[in-house]
C-alpha cells in the first residue's frame, strides 16, 4: 500500500537587502506608484512597473527574484521631468524615492527615503502644473444633516487656501468652478460622493483619494489649523462659524504632512468663500455657456476672448473671476472704474503692459523660497519680476496725481512692495546666469566671499599655474620635452622620456614606470594637486551654503511678496479687459440696484470673433424687468440666431459683473444674482438617463433655485418628448415662471413650439419676439434680428437642405410636410365646423341626411369647395353660405 506523500512547496523567493529595503517603503506608500532610485535609473516593480510602462510607454521586463518572475520597469534619472507629468496627469500618486547619501561612501546598502509624494492635487513641478491654471487639491466633509457639507481648496504651488460649507448644490458648484486636480473625502461616504459629486466640469471622474473616518472631526481640524497658522482661534480668517469648512480644510493640511510636504509657511492665510458675494452658477450653466472650456472640438470659450493677460498669475485669476462674478455694485463698480481709467489712457495702459510682461510667476517662484525648492535660475527670475513692482508702483503714483479722485488707483500703489533690500542683495550676490541646480558651483559672484574668490582662482586659473611650474622644470632641467599632465588614477604628474631620465633631478619621486618614459611627482606638484582638487569641493560647499543663506533671506519676504501678485494679477487682469475693450469696441455697462436689463445693440463676445472678415455680426436689442416684459418668448427658424442670442445676454451680464466691458452700444444691467440655463441636447446614459430625463434634470434644477433677481435661458424645453407633452411642458414651465408666487426672475425663452405665442394672450408679463427671416423663392435668408410678434414656421427642410442633406430626402421630406400640414388643416376645419353655431350646423345635416331638394344644392355647394386650403375661418364663412342655403 502506497503512502501519500506531501507535494513538494515552492521555494519562497529569497529577499534581498534592496528587496527588503524597497518592501518597506512601499508598505508606508501603499496606495502609490513607487519610484525606487537605483544607481542612475528609477525603477519600478511588479503591479507599479505594468502600470508605468503603460502609461509611460517604456519596456517591461522580468527578473528573476530567487526563483519568482517579477515585473520590472524604469528610467534614467534624468528623465523624471519628462515622465513625471505623464503618471501624475493618468492620476497616480507618484512615491518619489531618492538616494539620501553618497552610494560611494556608503557602508553596506544606500540609505534610501521617499522625498516627496507628488499627487495630482499636490505638486510643485513646473511639469506637471500649467502655469496659466491653480492646481487645487480640494477636500469635502459630510455634515451632520443631509444637506450640510464643507469643502476646500488649497493650491499648494501658490498658497492659495480657501473654505466653505454649504448644501450639496452650492459644494457642487463650488467643485465645477475650482474643477480641482484631485478630491479628499472620507471612505465612509464613497458612495455619497460618486452620486453627487462624482464628475468633473468636462465630464470625466474627478480624480480622489479617500481618508479614515479619525481625519473628519472638528477637534483635528481646529487644531491642526490653529497650529499651522499659530493663532489661538480662526476668528480672524472669518471661518470660525464654518464647523464643516473648517473639518474640510483640516483634512488638506493633514494629507500635505501624510504626503511628505512639511514646508508649508507660504500658506500664510485661509480665506472664506462667501456664497452671498458670487453670482450663482451651476454646472450645467458653466457648461453650457462654454466660460472656460469649449463644448465642442474646436470651439472657443469665453475666456480666449477675454484673456490678454500677461502674466500667470493674471492669467489664473482671470479664470477665476469668470467663474466667480460678482453681485455686489461696490465691487463691480471699483473694477470697472479701473478698467475705463485705463481704456481712456493709452499711454498709461502701454507703459503698465510693458512693465506686466517682464514679471514671471511671482505666485509660484515665492512659494519654492518658502518651501526650499527655488533653484538659482528660478531666483534670478524673482529677482527681475521684483525689479519691476517699483516702476508700476511710480506709475500708479503719477497717474494717481492726474486722477486724483481714483480709489482703485492709491489702493493698488499702496499695497505694492518693492522689497529693494532683497533685490539688491540678489543682485550683489547671484550671477546673471546662474545654473539650474545649486549644488555644484557656478552661482556667486566675484567680490562676495574673500575665501570663495581664492578658490575661484584657485581652480580656475590652475592651468597658468601649470604652464609656470612646467616652463621653470624645463629651465631647471634641461628636459625640453618635459610636460606636466593629470589622470584620475595618478593625479598630476610629471613625465620624461627614457632618453632624459638621467636628468631627473634627486627631489622627484618616481610614480610610475611606462615602456618608453618615467612619470613623476614633485612636492610642489602633489601639494598643489590637493589644492586643485579640494578647491571645487570647497567651492560647491562655500556656494551652497551662501545660497542657502540667500534662500533663507528671502523667506523673510513671502507674505510681501504674494501681496505683490495677488496685486499685479489684479492689474493684469483689469489691463487685459480694457485691451479687449478697445479692440473689440466693448462699453462700460451701467450697474443698478434695479431689476431691469436693458442692453442695446448687443452682440456675442465669441462668435463675433469667428465671423469671416468683412462680415458684421448683427446686433440686437434686449429688455426685461419685472413689471412689464418679464418672460420674451422667441420663435423663429433653425439657425436664425435664437441660441446665440440668448447665450449673449447671459455672456454680457455675466461679464458685465466680473468687471469687463461689453459688446453692446449701451447696457443697463440691473444686478443678477443667479444665471440659469437649460441649452442643447445631452445625455447620461452610463447613470441611466435619457436626453430628456437630462433635460428635465436641469429645468427642474432652475425652477427649484429661482430668486427675484436670477436670469433664466430656456431653449427648446420639450423636444426630447412627443409634440403634444413637449408642448404641454414647455407651456407649463414658462405660466410657473410667470406666476411664480416669490419672485418675476427674468427669462428668454427660445422655442419652435409656435403654440407658446398664446401665453401672451393671458400672461401681462410674457411678450413675443421672433427672429426675422427672409424668403426668396425657395431660399431662406437669415436676417438674425430680433423683432416683435410670434413666428409660425420652422424652416427646418431649408436648413437640412443647406446641411447637405441628399437631395432626394429633402425633396420626399417636402412632400410629407405637405400631406402632413394639409392632415392637420383638415383636422382644423373640422374643429371649426364643430365649434360653429349648433343650431346652424344641426340644420344643415338634417337638410342633407333628410333627401330634402335643398340638399342637393348644398352637395353642389360642397363639391366647389377644396377643404384642403380652408383656413378655419374660410371654414366658417362657408358654413355660413350653407346655413343661408337652408334657410
Amino acid at each position: 500500500m502506497k503512502t501519500a506523500t506531501a507535494p513538494k512547496q515552492a521555494k519562497p523567493a529569497k529577499e534581498t537587502p534592496l528587496n527588503r529595503q524597497y518592501n518597506q517603503v512601499k508598505a508606508k506608500y501603499p496606495g502609490a506608484l513607487l519610484l525606487f532610485r537605483v544607481g542612475d535609473f528609477y525603477e519600478t516593480f511588479g503591479e507599479d512597473a505594468i502600470k508605468a510602462s503603460k502609461i509611460l510607454g517604456i519596456t517591461l521586463t522580468k527578473r528573476n527574484n530567487g526563483g519568482a518572475n517579477e515585473e520590472l520597469a524604469g528610467f534614467p534619472h534624468h528623465s523624471l521631468d519628462t515622465h513625471l507629468p505623464k503618471l501624475v496627469r493618468a492620476g497616480e500618486r507618484v512615491a518619489i524615492c531618492d538616494q539620501l547619501e553618497d552610494p560611494a561612501q556608503a557602508k553596506g546598502i544606500v540609505r534610501r527615503g521617499v522625498t516627496e509624494l507628488v499627487t495630482p492635487g499636490v505638486s510643485f513641478n513646473d511639469n506637471v502644473l500649467d502655469t496659466r491654471r491653480n492646481n487645487y487639491l480640494a477636500s469635502v466633509h459630510f455634515g451632520k444633516g443631509t444637506d450640510e457639507f464643507g469643502v476646500a481648496f488649497l493650491d499648494i504651488s501658490t498658497g492659495e487656501f480657501l473654505a466653505a460649507q454649504g448644501n450639496a448644490a452650492y459644494v457642487d458648484k463650488l467643485l465645477q468652478s475650482f474643477n480641482p486636480s484631485e478630491v479628499l473625502y472620507c471612505k465612509r461616504n464613497r458612495q455619497e460622493f460618486g452620486s453627487l459629486f462624482g464628475n468633473s466640469p468636462s465630464g470625466d471622474k474627478f480624480h480622489t483619494f479617500t481618508l479614515e473616518d479619525w481625519a473628519f472631526t472638528y477637534d483635528f481640524g481646529y487644531n491642526y489649523l490653529k497650529q499651522h497658522f499659530q493663532t489661538t482661534s480662526l476668528k480672524g480668517f472669518g471661518i470660525e462659524g464654518l464647523p464643516d469648512g473648517i473639518i474640510a480644510a483640516g483634512v488638506i493640511l493633514h494629507y500635505l504632512n501624510e504626503t511628505e510636504h512639511k514646508d508649508l509657511q507660504h500658506i500664510t492665510r485661509i480665506t472664506r468663500l462667501e456664497e452671498d458675494k458670487y453670482v450663482w452658477l451651476d454646472r450645467f450653466t458653466i457648461r453650457n455657456l462654454e466660460l472656460v472650456a469649449a463644448q465642442q472640438e474646436g470651439g472657443v470659450p469665453l475666456i480666449q476672448i477675454l484673456d490678454g493677460s500677461v502674466t500667470p498669475m493674471g492669467a489664473r485669476l482671470m479664470r477665476k473671476w469668470l467663474m466667480l462674478p460678482l453681485k455686489e455694485k461696490a465691487l463691480i463698480d471699483e473694477r470697472l472704474s479701473m478698467v475705463a481709467l485705463l481704456h481712456d489712457d493709452d499711454e498709461l495702459l502701454d507703459q503698465l503692459v510693458g512693465h506686466l510682461k517682464q514679471i514671471g510667476d511671482l505666485e509660484r517662484l515665492i512659494s519654492k523660497v518658502a518651501v526650499r525648492r527655488i533653484s538659482p535660475r528660478e531666483m534670478l527670475q524673482l529677482k527681475r519680476s521684483l525689479q519691476h513692482i517699483l516702476p508700476i508702483k511710480e506709475l500708479l503714483i503719477n497717474a494717481l496725481n492726474a486722477q486724483p479722485d481714483s480709489p482703485s488707483l492709491k489702493k493698488y500703489a499702496d499695497q505694492l512692495n518693492p522689497v529693494a533690500f532683497l533685490v539688491d542683495r540678489i543682485e550683489a550676490e547671484l550671477r546673471e546666469d546662474p545654473p539650474v541646480v545649486s549644488n555644484g558651483g557656478g552661482m556667486i559672484k566675484s567680490g562676495v566671499n574673500a575665501d570663495l574668490d581664492h578658490l575661484h582662482a584657485l581652480a580656475y586659473t590652475g592651468k597658468d599655474y601649470l604652464v609656470q611650474l612646467q616652463e621653470r622644470e624645463i629651465a631647471r632641467t634641461g628636459i625640453g620635452s618635459l610636460k606636466i599632465a593629470y589622470n584620475k588614477v595618478f593625479g598630476y604628474y610629471l613625465e620624461v622620456t627614457n632618453a632624459h631620465k638621467d636628468r631627473v633631478p634627486a627631489d622627484w619621486i618616481r610614480k610610475q614606470t611606462l615602456v618608453n618614459a618615467e612619470r613623476y611627482i614633485t612636492p610642489e606638484l602633489k601639494e598643489y594637486e590637493d589644492k586643485i582638487l579640494n578647491a571645487e569641493e570647497q567651492i560647491f560647499a562655500i556656494e551652497a551654503r551662501m545660497y542657502n543663506e540667500l534662500v533663507q533671506a528671502a523667506g523673510e519676504y513671502v507674505g510681501a511678496i504674494q501681496q505683490n501678485a495677488r496685486v499685479i494679477s489684479v492689474l493684469d487682469v483689469l489691463s487685459s479687459f480694457a485691451r479687449v475693450a478697445l479692440r473689440n469696441k466693448y462699453v462700460c455697462p451701467t450697474i443698478n440696484e434695479s431689476k431691469v436689463l436693458n442692453i442695446k445693440d448687443s452682440r456675442h463676445a465669441v462668435i463675433e470673433q469667428q465671423l469671416p472678415p468683412g462680415e458684421p455680426y448683427v446686433p440686437n436689442d434686449i429688455y426685461l424687468d419685472d413689471e412689464t416684459q418679464q418672460i420674451i418668448i422667441i420663435t423663429g427658424p433653425n439657425m436664425a440666431g435664437k441660441s446665440a442670442l440668448l447665450r449673449q445676454v447671459a455672456l454680457i451680464v455675466l461679464m458685465a459683473q466680473a468687471g469687463s466691458f461689453v459688446p453692446a452700444s449701451a447696457a443697463e444691467i440691473g444686478l443678477v444674482d443667479k444665471i440659469f440655463t437649460r441649452v442643447g441636447a445631452a445625455d447620461n446614459l452610463s447613470r441611466g438617463e435619457s436626453t430628456f430625463m437630462v433635460e428635465m434634470t436641469e429645468t427642474a434644477s432652475i425652477l427649484n433655485n429661482l430668486s427675484e433677481r436670477s436670469l433664466v435661458l430656456m431653449d427648446e424645453i420639450g423636444r426630447g418628448t412627443s409634440t403634444y407633452d413637449g408642448v404641454s411642458i414647455a407651456w407649463a414651465i414658462a405660466e410657473f415662471l410667470h406666476n411664480h408666487s416669490n419672485c418675476r426672475p427674468k427669462t428668454l425663452f427660445a422655442t419652435h413650439y409656435h403654440e407658446l405665442n398664446e401665453l401672451a394672450n393671458d400672461n401681462p408679463r410674457i411678450r413675443n419676439f421672433n427672429v426675422a427671416v427672409k424668403e426668396v423663392g425657395n431660399k431662406v435668408i437669415f436676417l438674425r434680428k430680433l423683432k416683435e410678434g410670434g413666428s409660425e414656421h420652422s424652416f427646418g427642410i431649408h436648413v437640412a437642405q443647406m446641411a447637405g442633406m441628399p437631395p432626394s430626402v429633402v425633396s420626399r421630406a417636402g412632400q410629407i410636410l405637405k400631406q402632413l400640414e394639409a392632415s392637420h388643416q383638415r383636422e382644423d376645419n373640422k374643429e371649426a365646423i364643430r365649434e360653429a353655431g349648433t343650431q346652424e350646423r344641426e340644420l344643415a345635416l338634417r337638410i342633407i341626411e333628410s333627401g330634402d331638394p335643398r340638399s342637393e344644392a348644398i352637395k353642389e355647394k360642397l363639391k366647389t369647395i377644396d377643404i384642403n386650403r380652408l383656413t378655419p375661418i374660410e371654414a366658417l364663412l362657408k358654413l355660413s353660405e350653407l346655413a343661408k342655403l337652408v334657410e
